[in-house]
């Protein structure tokens, strides 16, 4: 006897129908008659009146309805017990991010974390890093991947390292066909596109800041909700965009990236945590990005 069987046989006495009972068990009816006949000889009686209309149980057939009521629903519990045990021995790990850190080395650190470790259900959020400090501090997340240095009490923030900024120019630009650097003084004539919009403070506030500190003055500041937004307004030379150099790989057509040549001109690459977290998935990530910037010679934290 199996469970299917008595499942088979519990569908069949509720519906007192072999058909509604093998559409309802997405069977032909056929082999669900098989089944219950199986049964039967199994047990050598008659669990069914076939010349009753509608179908009834047999005094058999109703004392084996009974026990295979409980029987079932004792084994639908021990699944459930043993799903939630399952469930709660899974290790889970958080990601946030900034969108701009996908074209950086997040994703191969992502990859890598995902093979070294097969048995943790990882998940990513796009979240700014405000949102990432919220989220670390309500446990949402456990590890963030932002621009913005921010000072809580509950979060640690680790520099990864700074990232050159680069500008993106329309294809028909004047300073398009330049190869060499470009000084900020430059673009003071062309309409600035900052991202994100909201929330403050963000990237686009660390952008405003080099131009102040340049003493540059852009025409007009237009302000977008996101990055691909504001390439699509360069690429409508609706005005330039200062990018980290990472985004030179997310090529669009009529956009053109140029160095700045500008020694302070960076953006940081930053990882949160929660204060005093001392997690292995956390130190673990951390000796992923270490190893990856070793191979790459890029120096860490600075």
């Amino acid at each position: 006897m199996e469970s299917r069987q008595l499942r088979y046989f519990v569908t069949v006495a509720r519906e007192r129908n072999f058909t509604r009972a093998a559409e309802k068990l997405h069977i032909a009816q056929p082999p669900l008659s098989r089944q219950i006949q199986a049964l039967e000889e199994e047990f050598g009686v008659e669990l069914f009146d076939r010349a009753s209309r509608p179908l009834a149980m047999t005094e058999a057939g109703r004392l084996l309805f009974d026990q295979a009521v409980l029987v079932l629903e004792r084994m639908d519990e021990m699944k459930s017990m043993l799903r939630r045990l399952r469930e709660a021995e899974l290790q889970r790990f958080r990601i946030g991010f900034v969108a701009s850190t996908l074209y950086g080395y997040l994703p191969e650190v992502i990859r890598r974390y995902r093979v070294t470790r097969p048995n943790v259900d990882l998940t990513l959020l796009e979240l700014t890093t405000i949102e990432q400090i919220a989220a670390l501090k309500e446990g949402r997340i456990d590890v963030g991947f932002g621009r913005i240095r921010f000072d809580d009490p509950a979060v640690q923030q680790t520099l990864l390292r700074n990232e050159r900024l680069s500008v993106a120019l329309p294809l028909q630009h004047p300073l398009a066909s330049r190869m060499d650097a470009i000084r900020l003084r430059e673009l003071a004539s062309d309409v600035l596109v900052v991202y994100p919009m909201a929330p403050r403070p963000s990237y686009a506030d660390q952008v405003l800041g080099l131009y102040r500190a340049k003493e540059v003055k852009p025409a007009l500041v237009r302000e977008v909700r996101e990055l691909q937004t504001a390439l699509g307004l360069v690429a409508a030379e609706a005005g330039i965009c200062l990018v980290p150099a990472s985004v030179e790989r997310l090529r669009r057509d009529n956009v053109v990236y140029r160095a700045l040549d500008e020694p302070d001109a960076v953006t940081p690459v930053i990882m949160s945590t929660r204060k005093g977290d001392r997690s292995v998935e956390i130190g673990h990530v951390l000796r992923l990005v270490k190893e990856m910037y070793r191979k790459e010679g890029i120096a860490f934290g600075a």
